[in-house]
């Protein structure tokens, strides 16, 4: 099975978080910039608020797409010692790929937030959403971020993921919504037919188009329901 791009994917894994629909206490966090769109499609179906939750993986030194980790807010760094030691990393090179993805870090959360808190998620049911589950890293720093606000409950939505990485994550939430779970797992990309670059602006476009969707009950937790600025950028069917 193949999705057509990320917003199919979010519809999709919509239709498995019914249960979720309408209710107060129920946030849904993406993880930009490719979660974003499958989040936009999951906040407008389950009329919750959607936000986003700032990862960044930390790549191999030299070879950036293989993960040994990754950072998100609240200082969370999430390294994988087998991994580092297993390609003989320095330190030295490491720390140098944590600056600066740290740095990028600190750039994403300043542009989609501008100045705005994160938002409050006490005692609430957060829907933690991404295109995709590979290693695990970013997921798994996401969750250790959250944990510092006090959930309810932790719920893990994603439309493919590798076998061996989704087994690992049910360990660690309350719940794990995964639509194909592949033994043969090679890479995200992979099951989508287009899976183009998702940029800052469309991230930010998608986050203030699903507050214009908020029904009543739920704009007071959305920070961006009331953003005098509205997108005009037609989303794809």
């Amino acid at each position: 099975m193949h999705f057509k791009d990320r917003f199919q994917a979010g519809r999709f894994l919509a239709a498995k978080l019914n249960p979720y629909q309408a209710r107060k206490d129920v946030v849904i966090l993406a993880l930009p910039r490719g979660g974003v769109e499958v989040g936009y499609e999951v906040a407008v179906a389950l009329q919750a608020p959607l936000d986003v939750l700032v990862v960044r993986k930390v790549g191999l030194p030299g070879f950036p797409e293989m993960a040994v980790g990754a950072l998100a807010s609240g200082n969370i760094e999430n390294i994988s010692r087998e991994t580092v030691e297993r390609f003989q990393v320095s330190l030295s090179e490491l720390q140098r790929v944590i600056v600066e993805e740290r740095k990028e870090l600190r750039r994403q959360e300043q542009f989609f937030r501008d100045d705005r808190p994160f938002p409050s998620i006490d005692n609430k049911v957060v829907i933690l959403v991404d295109d995709g589950l590979a290693t695990g890293h970013t997921m798994k720093a996401a969750i250790d971020s959250l944990r510092n606000h006090a959930p309810k409950e932790i719920v893990v939505a994603i439309p493919v993921g590798a076998s061996d990485t989704y087994r690992l994550m049910t360990e660690g939430v309350n719940q794990v919504v995964c639509l194909l779970t592949p033994t043969d797992f090679v890479a995200v990309g992979g099951y989508y037919e287009n899976f183009r670059q998702v940029d800052d602006d469309e991230v930010l476009m998608l986050l203030q188009k699903a507050s214009e969707n908020l029904p009543e009950h739920a704009q007071d937790s959305s920070h961006f329901a009331h953003e005098t600025e509205k997108s005009t950028c037609d989303l794809p069917e």
